[in-house]
This record gives structure tokens, sequence and C-alpha cells, in this order.
């Protein structure tokens, strides 16, 4: 018995010792208070770890803990934090503080900071972005519960600014009215269910149609959850809640459409248990009943409230998009993976179980069947839609080479990637290119309602502007080889220029000469968004096109011309109004991919001939394919993924309209600073590219043989000449920023590889070479910004790496531009 105190008092010594020693970590809470009050990010705090993002988001939401050296190292972090930013009950201050602590990274540099909210996702209520009155994305408040980081003030007071854009200077806008503390009425409540989950609710106003049917929604009529369960599931919804949803709703998001309150799209998930839940955009988190596949059909379109209002006038609205975690894939008798012969075919086979399931309660799938991107669907009634699109990542719904990584993410960081896309761009429909293809039809729906007849009755018409619903056949210059109007050519017949038209991207290089050899770097500058740039106000035909023989050309038709540009002399052209003298030999030709100059007559489209012209030259064509129906078709395409990715490089902190230094000390390293927003960007910009490519689909399997039709030729976007179209205007609104450059500055580009320049310079960095003049750049040259058109800094190596590399797979011109943001070449890029 006399040992037995001693025991005690060694295990209570123990226990003291661990806590003393640091074993134990402040609670999450604390550890989310502690980073946002130094203004660290979650991106950067994972850097100095070691781990990866979805880490630290884990260890401040409670659902894991680091472990050996890391959590040593985390401990060690939290406390010199608590240090310097003790909690607010232990330093009671009658006055807020003017301005917050600095951090650490102050000290190192004076550029202006990041702001902490630039890192955080404004959610989105019903469906469409939040928006402020001036047409801004709205900023969600700093948090929904808890303590300002700063002593002395409220939360309301440190609310963030609502514009996600900052204004010139890196200062964000002013705060204002929006500021305030929001009304209770229209900030996130929960609400419990038998699962042991709480249920975020959406924001909703007094007597909105929202407010007045919740409670028809299932997830909100569950019973009360168990004893002891409550405190349970609020610890770990509060933790989720408070990351994902903002504290107020938008300006204007009460009158969001109530057939989607609940977002776009949602990620449906199972716990062990089998408990499936549904992770929506902004933080909501439904409970899903549903037992089977088609329940789970049903449920989505009856009570989940999904789906997103159409982005057109005559549109239709998006249907409900669910994307299917591995668990979720095993809960419903799917297959977390294809095999072999599944993969290959892209689908399930037909006497698959879910298929059949699906088959007996009479859902109907597309063509395609069920593969990754599936559509089920009754027919419809009316106006009235009944489809749900799924979206299965492990089977390579996500192409990895647009979206990264996050097939691989945690249900609540995807569902806030893919919802923060589909507010911006579209609920997706596909791969990125189905989805920029299907953003034109979306924007220019091919029918719509006509007047009433006598009898008052509407009838479907043709939208103006639009492309219609019937396919029209290309010139034969247009089309591509294999094409079935290219059926009477010889089997092995190789076309001239003077009969296809080879409107693409370019791809041109050149030796240096002695004294760009001198210099010490080659610095790459990259065009944001090149062929957006390129699609923005360019005049495409809509429909056939008409066949003309020695026509006048005229820069305002639309079509294909053959012409010969041959006589084109660089060496003096018109740059803008003056007569420039130039060295031809270092510029590509404006009027061919490979930059060589034209030897003869050649198919070109309108915005190439109109350049020759613009140079000052004269041209006379022989023959053309117009098409005297034309419009601005991909403006309103334009404008939407524009505003997409400018508001996304702003919530990475990269802001529109700054200087060019501010500008670069923006974009470096502004990846790192949301991983996933850097993933939405990167998959923008795959959109725009895709979209353009699906204009000129080739044939992929299918059996085809040449000279018989394939799928793509059935659809009205099936439109190579506005293909040619963009791709012609984006090469020559680089052709004349090049001329412009080397007429004021006598530098010439050494490589242009598509969207991006290699220029010789003495110093690594753009500045080096692009004239600015008190912050103001060459009147119609490069620009350094965010804005599509605008450039960055693609990539700095040296002279010597250059001139080796060419040495080394002896090439004088090889492209160092497709090189040129590594510096890594491999013997597959060489073709050795």
């Amino acid at each position: 018995m006399t040992d037995q105190p001693q025991e005690l008092f060694a295990a209570v010594d123990s226990l003291l010792a661990a806590v003393d020693g640091g074993t134990v970590l402040p609670a999450p809470a604390e550890r989310v208070r502690l980073r946002e009050a130094a203004g660290l990010t979650e991106a950067a705090v994972a850097q100095a770890l070691g781990v990866r993002v979805p880490s630290i988001q884990a260890w401040e939401a409670g659902r894991a803990e680091p472990r050996g050296e890391r959590r040593d190292a985390y401990r060690r972090l939290l406390e010199g934090l608590a240090r310097r930013y003790p909690a607010p009950s232990a330093t009671p201050s009658a006055e807020p503080p003017a301005t917050p602590p600095a951090t650490p990274s102050d000290a190192l540099s004076d550029a202006p900071r990041p702001a902490p909210q630039w890192n955080t996702y404004a959610p989105v209520v019903g469906g469409a972005g939040p928006q402020t009155a001036d047409g801004a994305v709205a900023r969600p408040a700093a948090r929904t519960t808890g303590t300002s980081p700063h002593p002395g003030h409220s939360v309301a007071a440190d609310a963030v600014p609502t514009h996600s854009v900052p204004r010139p200077g890196g200062d964000p806008a002013a705060p204002g009215a929006a500021d305030a503390d929001p009304d209770p009425a229209r900030t996130h409540a929960t609400a419990p269910h038998s699962g042991g989950k709480q249920l975020a609710e959406r924001p909703t106003a007094p007597g909105s149609a929202a407010a007045g049917s919740a409670g028809s929604h299932s997830a909100r009529t569950r019973p009360a959850p168990r004893p002891g369960a409550k405190k349970t599931a609020a610890k770990y919804t509060a933790k989720y809640t408070e990351k994902y949803t903002e504290k107020a709703a938008a300006p204007g998001a009460a009158d969001a459409d109530p057939r989607f309150e609940n977002g776009p799209l949602a990620v449906v998930d199972a716990d062990a248990d089998g408990k499936v839940v549904a992770y929506c955009v902004g933080g909501l988190i439904l409970d899903v009943p549903a037992k089977s596949l088609p329940a789970l059909v049903d449920w989505t379109l009856k009570e989940a409230r999904l789906g997103q209002p159409k982005l057109s006038g005559p549109g239709k609205d998006a249907d409900p998009l669910l994307v299917l975690t591995d668990t979720a894939l095993q809960r419903y008798g799917l297959p977390v993976t294809l095999t072999e012969e599944e993969r290959l075919a892209g689908r399930l086979p037909e006497n698959h179980r879910a298929v059949r399931q699906l088959a007996r309660a009479e859902w109907k799938l597309t063509k395609r069947g069920f593969g990754p991107w599936a559509r089920i669907y009754r027919p419809a009634r009316g106006a009235e839609r009944s489809c749900v699109q799924l979206c299965v990542p492990s089977w390579h719904a996500l192409d990895a080479r647009h979206w990264d990584g996050a097939a691989g993410l945690p249900p609540a960081d995807l569902a806030r990637l893919l919802g923060v896309y589909a507010t911006r761009v579209m609920t997706p429909r596909g791969s990125t290119a189905v989805t920029g293809l299907e953003l034109m039809t979306a924007l220019h729906p091919p029918t719509r309602a006509s007047e009433p007849d006598a009898d008052g009755k509407r009838h479907s018409e043709h939208n103006p502007g639009s492309l219609g619903t019937d396919p029209v056949d290309p010139a034969p210059c247009e089309v591509p080889d294999g094409h079935p109007l290219l059926a009477g050519l010889p089997r092995f017949h190789r076309r001239t220029p003077a009969e296809v038209l080879a409107e693409e991207a370019y791809d041109w290089a050149r030796p240096l000469t002695d004294a760009e050899c001198m210099k010490r770097f080659l610095v790459g500058i990259d065009v944001n968004m090149a062929f957006a740039a390129g699609a923005n106000g360019v005049i495409v035909g809509l429909g056939a096109p008409a066949h003309v023989r020695q026509p006048v050309f005229d820069a305002k038709l639309p079509g294909s011309w053959l012409v010969d540009l041959s006589h084109v002399d660089l060496s003096r052209v018109k740059a803008g109004k003056e007569w420039a003298d130039l060295d031809s030999g270092l510029l590509p030709s404006p009027f061919t991919p490979s930059g060589e100059r034209p030897t003869g007559p050649a198919w070109y489209a309108t915005p190439t001939v109109a350049y020759a012209v613009e140079l000052g030259f004269d041209v006379d064509p022989v023959e053309a394919y117009v098409r005297e129906e034309n419009g601005r078709y991909l403006d309103a395409w334009y404008n939407r993924l524009r505003d997409a990715y400018v508001a996304t490089m702003a919530d990475l902190g990269v802001p529109a309209d700054v200087p060019p230094e501010e500008f670069l000390k923006a974009m470096d390293g502004h990846r790192l600073r949301d991983p996933h927003l850097a993933v939405v960007v990167a998959a923008v910009k795959a959109t725009v590219k895709g979209g353009i490519g699906k204009l000129r689909e080739r044939p992929r399997g299918e059996g085809w043989k040449p000279g018989q039709p394939w799928r793509a030729l059935a659809r009205p976007t099936w439109r190579p000449d506005i293909r040619a179209a963009v791709i012609s205007r984006t090469r020559v609104n680089m052709h004349r920023k090049i001329v412009k450059h080397a007429a004021f500055t006598g530098q010439y580009p050494v490589a242009v590889l598509s969207d991006c320049a290699v220029y010789a310079a003495d110093g690594p960095g753009p500045l080096d070479f692009l004239p600015y003049r008190a912050g103001k750049p060459l009147p119609g040259g490069w620009r350094l910004g965010v804005s599509p058109g605008m450039v960055k800094h693609e990539g700095t190596q040296t002279v010597l790496w250059g001139e080796g590399v060419r040495e080394q797979f002896e090439s004088p011109e090889l492209n160092l531009a497709r090189y040129i943001k590594t510096g890594e070449v491999t013997t597959k890029d060489t073709g050795e």
C-alpha cells in the first residue's frame, strides 16, 4: 500500500511533464485564431512544416493531429504565436490598436503583403456568385463564430471588405456599410439530424421563398439527435461551417433562385457506417437519405435544391451535379476504378447492376453511357427537365493536366474548388474542353420562344446571334484531312497551302545574333488567356459559307480567302500610324505558323488578310468563302471567362491595374497562397483552349475511316472556321506587339511559341527589356498585367543555357520558348 501514492504521484508528474513539454496542442479554434492573428495563410504554414494544405486544414478543424517531429514543430509555431498574439481575455484593451501587428514577412520586404482574405473563398448562395451592386464579387466575412484576433475588436469590426478585387496600388476597397454586422436572419444556422451531424443551413431572408419552404427539405426535417450525439456533431460541423461559410449573405443573396438555394453541385461522401452526406458550396452539409442510386437521383431532383440558373434569357437551367467520392461509389454499388476494358470503352457495361437499377426505375442514360461524366434523365415534360449529372473523379473525370490533384481532395475542399469554377464559369458538363464549348451554347442558345400567334401560342424559333440547331457544311479548304468533303481526293494526297486553311499558333525560332549572345539572359513573357483575348471582338460567321470568285476583300466579312501574300516585305511596315524600318530577318512572318514567309497563294482567315492591309500592303484575293450572316458570337463567352480569371487571380493576391513592379511581386508565389484556387485558374485557362479546340474536334476511335463522318460533325458547334478566326487573330495580336516593340526598341524575339515570346536581355526580368516610362507601357506593345492580352513573366534562363541546349541537340533553331519556364529539355521534346 505504501507504493500506491508514489505511483499516483508519478502518474500525475508524468501528465504535468507532458503538458509542460508541450505535447498537448492548443484547441483547434485557438490554432485558427493564432494563424489568422499573424496574417499567415494555410499555404504558408504548410510550406514551412513540409506538409500539404489539407493537413493544416485538418489540424485546424480537429479532424487530425500532427505526429512526431511535425507535431513538435507545429507546437513551437503555436507557442511563438501565442506569445506574440495572446488571447483577448489575457490582454484586455480599452481601445483597439490602430493597425494589426506586423508579421515577420513585413520586415523582409517593403512590398504590400496580400491581405489574408485573399486566401479565403467567397461562398456561393443560391448557385450564383455573391456580388456587390457594382458587379464585383463579394468577399466573405472573416469568421462565422469566435473572437477577433485583435484585442478590443468585435468580429463585426474586423469584417473583411466585400470587394474581392483590390483597388489600384494593392489596397482593398475601403470598409463601408457592407462591413457591418449581418442581419441575424441572413447568417448561417445549424440544424441537427439523427445521424449525429449538424446541417449548416443557407442564409435566407425573412419572407423569402427559400425560408418559407425550408420545412419541406428532408435534411431539415430529420428528428432530433440521440442524447450525447449533438456535442460531437457540433464540434465537426462548426469547424467546417466556420471555415467555408460566409459571415453575411452578399447583397441581393435573398433574391437568389430558391430552386437552387443549395448551389450548383454537391460532393457526395459516405462514412464507415454507411452514413451519406453531401458537401455543398459555401459550407453547407446535407444529409442524404437515399439508399440506392435511383433514390439518389430522385432525392437530388426533389429535395436537394441543387442546380444553377440559366446564363441567358432563352437558355436552360444547369442540371445539378453530384460528385461521387470513392466511399460513395462503394455505398451505391459502383466500382471505385474501372477495368481496362471499361476504361477504353469509357463507360460501364450495359449489364452492370447499377445500369440495370436505373433502367428498372425508368431512368435513361445518354449515348455516352455510365462513364466518368454520366447524365441520368427522363424525357422532358414541356419546360420541366429531369436530369442529374454525375462526376466520378476516381474514373479520371477530372483530368490531372487541367485539374491538378483535385480528384484526391477531401470532399469539403473539392466542393469548394468545383463550386468556385461552377459559379464563375458554369457547372462542369464534362472535361474543361466540353465545358468551354457548352458555355458558348449556354450564352447563345440556338432557339427561343416566339411571339404569341393568333391563338396565343408560342413556338420555338431561331435565336438571332446563335449558331442554330442544325450543323452547316464548312468550306472544303476549312476542313481537316479525312473529312467527307475530301472523299474524292487521292488517298495519299498532301494538300498545299492553296488547298487548305492552315491557321495555327506560332512555333518559330531563330539563331541568336552576335549582339544577343553578348547579353546574359533569355527572358520569356507569356500572354494571359491569349486565345480568349483573340476571341474578344472577333466577327465570325453564323451560317453556311458562300463561294465567291475574284472578291473584293472586306475586313468586316468573316470567311476564308485565297490570296498571295508573298509580296509582303517586313523590312518596312506600318506600325500604327507610322512607317517603321525593321530587320525582316529577325521577325517571324505573321502569315504562317512556322513564321516562314509564304511563297505563293494560300488560304487565310479574315484577320490574317486584314493584318496585311494594316501593315500597308495591297491584297487581291482569287476566291473566297464568306459568311454574310455573322456577328460577335464569342464576346459573351470571352467576358464570362475573363471575369472568372481576373476574379480568381484577385483572390490569389494578384489585383488588376497595378504598377508593373507590384504586379511582378504579386505574381511571385501566388499559387502557394491558395493551391485550390490556383487549380481553378488552370481550369479556366484550359476551358478557353479546350473550347476553341472543340470547334474542330477530330475523330477519336469510333472505328472511323478517312472519308467517313464522325460524331462531332453532327453538332452545330463543329465550326473550324470560327476556330481558325480566333487562332488567326491571336497570332496577329502577337505579331502586332512584336512589331511595335521592335520599331521602338530595336529588340526582336529569338523564339515564339503559341502565346510565349523569348527575348535576350541584360537582366533576368521582363522590366529589363520592356519599355516603361513613368509606369506607362509602350502604346500597342507588351504590357505587364493580369488581364487577358497582357503578359506575365514566364521564365528566365541564361544565354549560355540556350546556346548549350541548341549545341547539344545540334539544332540552332530549337524553339527555346518551349523550355524557358523550367530549363528542362528531354529527348522526347526534340524527337531524338
